[in-house]
């Protein structure tokens, strides 16, 4: 039997917790189907999600999203740390009078306030007479679906059976850590990283990426092998005596750095700022395609051209006027502008643009604007054709990702002061982690630079910092539905399917496959529809199963990244519900 009005979340982070504000909003609302909702969350801090729960980061990981980029909750991240006690700010390193809405903090403190929003809405809904169901440290091992419910198996063997199952699971690494090799998949927890008290790690230690996950490796092991101090206002890092030897070296294939914070015009990204969904729906062409070209020619290329204008960029604005100029111009322009033969120099300059923006309030408007371009493309992006998809990805997304990462400005301060003491380097070039060890039971890498040239590298300890990758089908976490076939792999066609094979990059061609004699191109992940349902072999939704994990999805939604994210495709989840139901509330949630 399966109760048609019991709901199961698997997962507590951020995208339960937007899952559980949007119910919680319409609650008293007609279709409001569910009487019991169950949660299940494998580790014991319920509410904080991996990045923000203490078993995972420390005190030195900061966020990289203010209180006014979070999207509504009960109360804001900022009001709350102004109710806090003083003792409980003390212990997050937080300061009262400093506390505004524009300020970035501590990752542990936001995983505090997160657990505080998620508790509160809890009880929201048990108010609305919803009964509620906690499980913590509970793993969930397998799901299957009878076609008129779902059954769900915890780790433990107990089963359970629901009406819907909505999957909110997260970051999750598949390739196992190899510490007698010294190789980490992960910096995750970052705990396993640190040397044991009062010992150091006398030895260079290298990163795969330098994104904010190699920042956030950077931060902790440099606070355990030093400290940093003001002079003359200028941030200096003096290491400890005996530590010598340590060194962090990141490997990145561009040889770039995250770009810095600026200020925003709106903090919040809208799926439909630019352009409306029926008029982006028009943009497809006869086979049903959305155009990358097309979308840039009729919604990038004028929203640009503005903000380019509004950021005196007059050649910018020139090249934008000319027909000929792509998508993929754009990307290789402004790539040559934040090209620099040496990035920490680069981030040194760019540091005095960012202070202005950041403590002025100057908007950086292309990147906003191309910022929001992007997220509307990510919620429609099962329009584009797989040679688009291959474009995106490859030349596009790897720059604005860049672009758009927003360090915090204190953050770059450290990097600076690291890397003026010798403990901090950055190397371009493509690495590839070979499977051997050396005498000191550490890991090779192979790091091929342009022109041909390759060079190997050793290290005791090597961390892959390159970020949650799409996961294959036979690592899905739920093995019933992948035997049954309730799922299958996120895939898009090609607008020349004879071209398919010549249009697949070397090294990805175990990408292509058949459907339905048409060749396809795996995105990446599992396939799902817009309102985050998974598609099985047959094509079609399934309407008691949702998976919102970004892992998981990011082959369909391949720029969904944040809180923000959590919040829209939690709005679109329940939504659809609603739909389903045919009697939609009388104020819905607004989809931006």
């Amino acid at each position: 039997m399966h109760p048609p009005h019991h709901l199961a979340i698997i997962g507590s982070g951020p995208s339960a917790l937007y899952l559980l504000k949007h119910l919680a909003d319409n609650a008293g609302e007609p279709g409001s189907r569910f009487r019991e909702i169950s949660f299940y969350e494998q580790s014991p801090f319920v509410g904080m999600g991996m990045p923000y729960n203490p078993a995972n980061s420390d005190r030195h990981h900061l966020s990289n999203i203010s209180s006014a980029e979070i999207p509504e909750l009960p109360v804001s991240f900022a009001d709350w740390l102004r109710g806090q006690p003083r003792e409980i700010l003390r212990q997050m390193d937080i300061v009262c009078e400093d506390i505004n809405e524009d300020a970035v903090y501590s990752r542990l403190a936001l995983g505090r306030y997160l657990q505080a929003q998620f508790l509160t809405l809890l009880g929201h809904l048990a108010q609305a007479g919803i009964e509620i169901h906690e499980h913590a440290s509970c793993a969930v091992a397998d799901l299957c679906d009878s076609g008129d419910g779902v059954t769900l198996t915890t780790a433990e063997g107990i089963t359970r059976s629901f009406g819907r199952v909505v999957i909110a699971t997260g970051h999750r690494w598949f390739e196992p850590d190899r510490p007698d090799s010294g190789f980490y998949a992960s910096p995750w927890p970052i705990h396993k990283l640190l040397p044991r008290e009062g010992g150091f790690h006398n030895f260079p230690i290298g990163t795969l990426g330098a994104s904010l996950s190699a920042f956030d490796v950077v931060s902790s092991l440099a606070h355990h092998h030093g400290e940093f101090a003001r002079h003359s206002g200028r941030l200096i890092y003096q290491p400890y005596p005996g530590t010598g030897g340590f060194k962090i070296v990141m490997h990145s294939a561009e040889g770039m750095l995250p770009h810095l914070q600026f200020d925003q015009v709106e903090p919040l990204r809208e799926i439909y700022r630019h352009v409306d969904r029926e008029s982006l729906m028009s943009l497809r062409d006869d086979g049903g395609f959305l155009r990358l070209e097309t979308y840039f020619d009729k919604v990038c290329r004028p929203v640009l051209s503005k903000a380019f204008e509004k950021d005196n960029m007059p050649r910018m604005v020139a090249h934008l006027a000319d027909p000929g100029f792509h998508f993929t111009d754009v990307v290789e322009k402004l790539s040559d502008k934040h090209d620099y033969k040496d990035a920490f120099k680069g981030m040194r300059a760019e540091m005095k643009e960012a202070r202005e923006s950041v403590v002025h309030h100057r908007p950086v408007h292309w990147k906003e604007a191309f910022d929001d371009l992007m997220y509307t493309l990510n919620f429609h992006a099962e329009f584009l054709p797989a040679e688009d998809h291959l474009t995106l990805r490859g030349e596009i997304l790897p720059f604005l990702l860049n672009v758009v990462a927003a360090m915090p400005l204190v953050s770059a301060d450290s990097i600076l002061a690291l890397h003026e003491a010798g403990k901090l380097d950055l190397f371009e070039g493509k690495v590839t982690v070979e499977d051997r060890a050396g005498s000191d039971g550490g890991t090779t890498i192979t790091v091929d630079h342009e022109e041909d040239r390759k060079e190997t590298v050793h290290y005791r300890m090597f961390i892959d910092c390159s970020g949650q990758k799409p996961l294959e089908l036979a690592n899905y976490p739920f093995p019933t539905l992948v035997a049954s076939e309730t799922v299958r792999r996120a895939r898009a066609r090609f607008v020349q399917p004879g071209e398919a094979a010549a249009a697949v990059p070397e090294g990805k061609e175990e990408h292509l496959f058949q459907d339905d004699g048409q060749p396809c191109y795996h995105t990446g992940g599992i396939d799902i529809d817009a309102r985050f349902r998974l598609i099985g072999s047959e094509g079609a939704p399934n309407p008691r199963i949702h998976d919102m994990a970004f892992p998981h999805t990011s082959g369909v939604r391949p720029y969904s990244y944040g809180l923000q994210a959590c919040n829209d495709t939690a709005a679109l989840v329940i939504r659809s519900w609603f739909e389903a139901t045919s009697a939609s509330p009388t104020n819905p949630t607004p989809i931006r």
